[in-house]
Formats: C-alpha cells, sequence, structure tokens
C-alpha cells in the first residue's frame, strides 16, 4: 500500500491557503469568494508559421469533397474558401492551388482538433487541451498528402467519447427546418472538441447541467452518482480537466477567513468553549491576534467523510456533505463551486482502490476510524467538469439539460458568425514550402 498521511487537528493539506467548501450556505461555501479569474489558457506554444505544401489534383479533390460533407461534423462549409478551392483546382496545379487547399486544410485541423467556437465564447473554461501536442498541424498536412487519405486524417481528430458519435447521429437526422435543435446539437458536439480527443482509460466526468458524477473505466461507466454543483452568478461551477492526486477520508475543515473574522465564527468559538467542542472547532490566535478556525473529523463536518484531492487554481474538488437529503432536490444548482457528490463514501472507497493507493479491507478500516487520513493515488485518474446541455443521460438516452448558467448563448451565437480565422496558425501571402524540420504548433 501507499504511503498514507494521517493527521489531527489541521492536516497540512487542509491549511488556510487552500480554502475548501461547505455544504452550509451562510458557512463554508462562503469560503470562495473568488473563484475563477484570468484568462482561459490554451496551450504555451508559439505560432508555427506559415503552412504550405505542394497539393495534387486527387488529394486537392479529396479535401473539396471533406469540406461539402463536413456539415456532418456540425461545421459549415461556408466556413471554408469551397468555391475558391474549385476554380484553383479546374486550373490544375499551381502556387494558388497549394496555397489555398494548405490554409484550409490548417483551419479544418484547427476546427475540427480545437474546436471552432472561439475563446471569448467559451465561458469558464479553464481547460489546456493537449490535442495540439499530440496532433500538429505540421504532421497532419505531411501524413494526409503523403498517403493521399486527406479525408481519413482529418477524421482521426475526432473525439472518442461516445457521446460525440450519439450526438453526431442525432444531428443526421434532425431535419434541415429545426435549426435551434440543430445548433444546440453542433454547440455540444463542438464541447467535446475543447476536451482532449482521448479522455483516458480511467476517468471521472461530471456534466454540470446534468448534475450527475460518472466514473468510466475501460469505456465502460461503473458508477454514476448525483451532484450538487455552484449557484449561478459568481460561484457557478467552473469547466476544468485536472487529476485526481488523493482521497481524504474524515477530512478537517480549515475554515476560511471570510467566515471566521467576517462571519465572526473566530470570537465565536474562543468565548463558548462547549459550543465549539460540540461543533468540532477548535481555534487558534496567532500572535498578530490572527484567528485560526479548523472544524475537525466528524458527522457534522462541512466537507462530509471525505473529499477527492485535485489541487488546481480555482480550488474545486469533489467532496461529502452532512446534507444529503439535498441530493432528492431537482434543481441541485446550490453550492459555492465544488461538488458535491451522493454515495461519496462509496466513490472514496472505489478511487482508492482502482488508484492503487490502498486494498478495499484497508479502505473500509481507513474510512471508518473517524481519522484523517489522505490515501495518495498512485494511477493516474483525471477529472473532467463538463457542462453540457445535449449528452446522454444516466439511461444512455440523448436528452436536453437546462441551461443553467447561460453558457449556451456566446456558443450559439458564434456559430451564426464568420469563423475566427488564424487563432493558432498564419498562412501569410507568400508560398513557403514547409520543411521537414519546421515548428509547428
Amino acid at each position: 500500500m501507499a504511503a498514507i498521511a494521517t493527521g489531527g487537528a489541521l492536516a497540512q493539506d487542509e491549511s488556510p491557503s487552500q480554502p475548501a467548501q461547505s455544504e452550509d450556505s451562510s458557512s463554508f461555501d462562503e469560503a470562495f469568494p473568488e473563484m475563477v479569474s484570468g484568462e482561459v489558457v490554451q496551450g504555451d506554444l508559439a505560432p508555427p508559421g506559415p503552412l504550405v505544401q505542394p497539393w495534387s489534383i486527387a488529394s486537392a479533390t479529396a479535401l473539396i469533397a471533406v469540406i461539402e460533407k463536413i456539415d456532418a461534423e456540425g461545421l459549415d462549409p461556408k466556413d471554408y474558401d469551397l468555391q475558391a478551392l474549385k476554380v484553383a483546382l479546374a486550373s490544375g496545379p499551381s502556387e494558388e492551388l497549394d496555397k489555398l487547399a494548405s490554409k484550409n486544410f490548417v483551419w479544418l485541423v484547427e476546427d475540427l482538433r480545437d474546436g471552432r467556437t472561439p475563446m471569448d465564447a467559451r465561458e469558464q473554461w479553464f481547460v489546456v487541451d493537449p490535442d495540439r501536442d499530440r496532433f500538429r498541424t505540421a504532421d497532419l498536412l505531411a501524413q494526409a498528402l503523403e498517403s493521399g487519405d486527406v479525408a481519413g486524417t482529418l477524421a482521426t481528430l475526432n473525439p472518442t467519447h461516445p457521446d460525440y458519435a450519439r450526438l453526431k447521429r442525432e444531428l443526421a437526422k434532425t431535419p434541415a427546418g429545426q435549426t435551434a435543435k440543430r445548433k444546440l446539437i453542433r454547440a455540444n458536439m463542438d464541447r467535446w472538441r475543447w476536451l482532449a480527443r482521448d479522455l483516458g482509460t480511467q476517468y471521472l466526468i461530471t456534466n454540470v447541467p446534468e448534475y450527475q458524477l460518472r466514473l468510466t473505466v475501460g469505456d465502460k461507466i461503473i458508477s454514476t452518482y448525483r451532484t450538487i454543483v455552484g449557484k449561478p452568478g459568481r460561484t457557478a461551477t467552473p469547466q476544468l480537466a485536472e487529476k485526481i492526486e488523493g482521497v481524504v477520508f474524515n477530512p478537517t475543515w480549515t475554515v476560511p477567513q471570510s467566515i471566521v473574522k467576517g462571519e465572526g465564527l473566530g470570537a465565536k468559538v474562543l468565548g463558548n468553549p462547549a459550543w465549539a467542542k460540540r461543533n468540532g472547532y477548535v481555534a487558534t490566535r496567532g500572535a498578530n491576534g490572527w484567528i485560526t478556525v479548523v472544524q475537525q473529523p466528524g458527522p457534522g463536518n462541512s466537507l462530509g467523510r471525505m473529499k477527492l484531492e485535485m489541487p488546481n487554481a480555482h480550488a474545486i474538488f469533489f467532496h461529502d456533505t452532512p446534507s444529503r437529503h439535498l441530493f432528492a432536490n431537482d434543481d441541485r444548482a446550490l453550492s459555492h463551486g465544488c461538488i458535491r457528490t451522493e454515495r461519496a463514501l462509496e466513490l472514496a472507497i472505489t478511487m482508492a482502490i482502482l488508484g492503487r493507493g490502498a486494498t478495499k479491507d484497508e479502505a473500509v478500516e481507513i474510512a471508518t476510524s473517524g481519522k484523517y487520513t489522505k490515501v495518495p493515488i498512485e494511477k493516474e485518474m483525471p477529472a473532467y467538469i463538463t457542462y453540457f446541455t445535449m449528452a446522454s443521460d444516466i439511461n444512455g438516452e440523448m436528452q436536453t439539460f437546462k441551461d443553467i448558467y447561460g453558457r449556451d448563448a456566446p456558443v450559439l451565437a458564434s456559430l451564426d458568425k464568420p469563423r475566427v480565422q488564424n487563432r493558432s496558425n498564419v498562412i501569410d501571402d507568400e508560398v513557403i514550402v514547409i520543411e521537414d524540420d519546421l515548428q509547428d504548433s
């Protein structure tokens, strides 16, 4: 078994610099005054420079065929230079054909790999998509032209999650006249492209508007859990892709200063020791007068009996709750950002076992000990916090979910606007042939 950390009043990972979340909107959830800030980060790659390669008539013809049918992938043929390509193709091989074909291939790569939706329309989206590194534009261009399989090369960029294929089938059977539904399908197909093409062999994924969390192993959903997510507004739950690093059983909770000082909890704990003991609070006063309050493990702890350690800049994680009756609500956007999960102890034990941090017997013993214990996750376990307003429900049926945060509007609006060009790659006015060692995005 991996090294396990146990602790007393204040565990290292529960320090005041790591605000946690609680069940009570009057207490723990107020720990989240500044949940999301700053602009989205999408990779750290320098622009690759011009990407132009010589195109054969056969490859250019294949590219045109892809563009003509690209609506099947939820994209719009009008976003690409289809007519200009046809004119250039009719004139035979030329520098103009090379330039147009290369440019449109790059645009297709960007849209299929990274998503068509511009960054400023992806509200509270904080995911760095690794696919720009894994599927480099110049490599794909060279591969397509060398093999002659333009369509097949581009098809390798499609998300592998089954829901993308289900949305694609839904789009195919939705009549052209149902424009609103078709736009919603397209928007949610694009959301899959914002994530990594392959999510991994085992992972947690939660769809915020659905109020559901799924544990997936080997492309099979092992368990589903109801969730409680952030309230609309300042504490809405953001979209993240992080890694679970540990399971904390019987966690402590370091109360944030917005509650200790702002709501007078520190003075109350110090002034009423009997009340503090009943509620599991321990307070210490520093030399500078700063009061630190820690809630000890127990049935009334605001984090419940477990939390999943998932370090990130937004202090978002999955945890238990003593207010389990709230999972019966239909509308469960009630927290201040973190995700509360039902059957949390079952999830925690399962994660400890899957992560190879403990055996089943060890995990059960730790969970029932009542003592703070951190079990590290040794096997990689990604966690995805997503926002799909059309997706498969827990029964595998395609459903539409309430847009609780109003994030659909900018994505849908972007579909009616011209494609944002030259976002990560630049094709300038000169025809430059890529050398084998050209650094790509």
